[in-house]
């Protein structure tokens, strides 16, 4: 006799694979499968069948009601791409969302830009930006919420890397 097997709402799934900081205004780190371009993917079924989404696309959608035309993009105010804090009050959430212009002009603002002019110490290539948030989800799973293995995550440096704060 096999044991019965329990699946999880697709809710419940996508949670499993959140890791919500202590204080309200943490990050919300989105712990599962991770795409190459350094953001989370997240597995869902409908009638057309199954596809990848955006975590914080899906979270978005649930705290708001609000399904987001694919046209309108979700940005971070916390520049963590892993990162699926949303919340209907816009206020506290580390998601909100904007045109293709808009995340530009917060991209230029915030110096998350490389052109023949510029290097902005902001502006990850692709590949590094992909291993922060691949370390940075690892952080997690083996340790849990730890602020100082977070930040050394997100520098890109060494734990034992000596700090000057």
């Amino acid at each position: 006799m096999g044991m019965a097997v329990t699946r999880l709402s697709e809710e419940d799934r996508f949670w499993s694979h959140v890791v919500k900081g202590p204080e309200p205004d943490d990050c919300w780190l989105w712990t599962g499968a991770i795409s190459d371009d350094g953001y989370g993917r997240f597995w869902i079924r409908r009638e057309s069948g199954q596809r990848a989404v955006r975590p914080q696309r899906y979270a978005y959608e649930l705290a708001t009601g609000e399904a987001l035309p694919a046209s309108t993009l979700l940005l971070h105010s916390c520049d963590i791409p892993i990162c699926v804090h949303a919340s209907a009050d816009l206020n506290g959430s580390h998601v909100a969302p904007g045109s293709h212009r808009d995340n530009m002009l917060d991209r230029a603002q915030r110096g998350r830009y490389r052109n023949r002019h510029t290097l902005r110490l902001g502006d990850l290539p692709r590949q590094v930006r992909v291993q922060r948030s691949l370390d940075l989800r690892s952080v997690i799973l083996d340790h849990g919420w730890k602020p100082e293995l977070i930040s050394a995550a997100l520098l890109g440096v060494e734990i034992t890397h000596p700090r000057l704060f």
